[in-house]
């Protein structure tokens, strides 16, 4: 049994996830990349074997909303293979796996149709700048923080004037 361990860098506690991760025991552990799309998470759940575990820290790292936690559910239960989720514990084996579905079923069935969500908080000028400072080009810090490049230059711009 393999357990593969998934991890978003988005946040400080990135390096924590991290480290939990493999102190439950994941022999792999991959981060996804800002803006990286869930490229990261589709190789994993096509990689994942029969009787292997996909590891997360929190439901929440593993996608933004139980439509999207339901689908990699099925993706794995179609491999055979498990969801384990380390806070609060949940898995999706048992009976527990059946009590998993119900709420986000339940959830998913009251989240806004056709998939609406939520904007993302916009990066910090001071952020931004600081990564300009360090020598980083401005299509890179929007591509790091997962934010659009007009983002980048308006933060920028922002705060020149500012400092001006």
């Amino acid at each position: 049994m393999l357990r593969i361990g998934y991890v978003r860098l988005r946040d400080a506690s990135a390096h924590d996830d991290t480290t939990a991760l493999k102190a439950a025991g994941c022999q792999v552990v991959r981060a996804e990349e800002p803006g990286g799309d869930g490229q990261t998470l589709t190789s994993i759940l096509e990689f994942i074997g029969a009787g292997d575990e996909l590891v997360v820290t929190r439901l929440e790292c593993l996608a933004p909303g139980a439509r999207g936690l339901l689908d990699a559910l099925d993706r794995l239960e179609r491999r055979n293979a498990a969801l384990v989720v380390l806070h609060p514990a949940l898995t999706s084996r048992g009976e527990s796996g059946r009590t998993l579905r119900a709420v986000l079923e339940a959830v998913a069935a009251i989240e806004p149709a056709g998939g609406a969500r939520r904007r993302r908080p916009a990066a910090a000028a001071d952020e931004i700048h600081a990564l300009q400072r360090a020598g980083v080009g401005p299509v890179e810090i929007a591509r790091r923080l997962g934010v659009s490049r007009m983002t980048v230059w308006r933060k920028l711009k922002a705060v020149e004037a500012a400092e001006a």
